[in-house]
C-alpha cells in the first residue's frame, strides 16, 4: 500500500480568517461524538458539527490531491464524506482508532458518493492553538505530529492515532474522511 512516508503536513497553512471561519460553521450545532459499537465505548470524548460547505471541499481536496502525490501513495481517490468539526474541551479525548482499513466498503446504494468506497486518506485541519494538551499522536510516535493553527496532516486512514486529553481551553479540528475504491 503506502512506501516509507506514513504521513504528510503542510504547517500553518490554512489561514486564520478560513481557520475562525471554519470553527463559526459550528456555532450552535454541536452534538455530543459518539462512536459504533461495544468497543467504542469510552474511548471518546469531545463535540462535533458537520459541514458540506462546498468551498470547504475545495479548499481541502487541493491539500489531499497534492499530499498523495507527494508522499508517492498515489492513491485512487474520488471522493469525500461529509466534513466533521470538532470541539475538545477540558477532558476531551479521542482514544487509539483508526478511521477504515482501505478495505471494507459502504454499502449504501442511494449515495453515489460513498455505495462501494472505503476510506482511505483521513485528514486534520488545526483550526485553533490557544489550548494545552489535546496532541495529536501516532500509535507508537512519541510527538505530537501537527502544530500550529492551520496546519494539515494527511495519512492513510488505516493508521492508529489519538487526540490526548485536553488541559486548559478548547482545541478545534476540521476532519475530512477521502474515498475510493477499496485496495486491491
Amino acid at each position: 500500500m503506502a512506501g516509507e512516508i506514513t504521513w504528510w503536513r503542510f504547517d500553518n497553512a490554512v489561514d486564520s480568517k478560513t481557520c475562525n471561519k471554519i470553527i463559526k460553521l459550528a456555532e450552535k450545532q454541536w452534538q455530543k461524538a459518539t462512536t459504533k459499537g461495544e468497543r467504542g465505548k469510552g474511548k471518546r470524548k469531545t463535540n462535533i458539527a458537520w459541514t458540506t460547505e462546498q468551498w470547504l471541499f475545495d479548499l481541502v481536496f487541493d491539500y489531499m490531491r497534492s499530499a498523495n502525490r507527494q508522499s508517492g501513495w498515489n492513491f485512487e481517490v474520488d471522493a469525500a464524506e461529509t466534513m466533521q468539526i470538532g470541539k475538545y474541551s477540558k477532558g476531551c479525548f479521542y482514544d487509539y482508532h483508526t478511521d477504515g482499513d482501505g478495505v471494507t466498503v459502504y454499502n449504501e446504494p442511494e449515495n453515489n458518493w460513498l455505495h462501494n468506497k472505503t476510506r482511505k486518506l483521513s485528514m486534520t485541519v488545526l483550526l485553533n492553538e490557544d489550548y494545552e494538551g489535546g496532541d495529536f499522536k501516532f500509535y507508537e510516535e512519541e510527538e505530537n505530529t501537527i502544530k500550529g493553527k492551520g496546519s494539515v496532516l494527511v495519512f492513510p486512514s488505516y493508521m492508529q492515532h489519538c487526540v490526548e486529553k485536553v488541559t486548559k481551553g478548547n482545541r478545534y479540528s476540521l476532519v475530512v474522511w477521502f474515498l475510493g475504491p477499496s485496495f486491491r
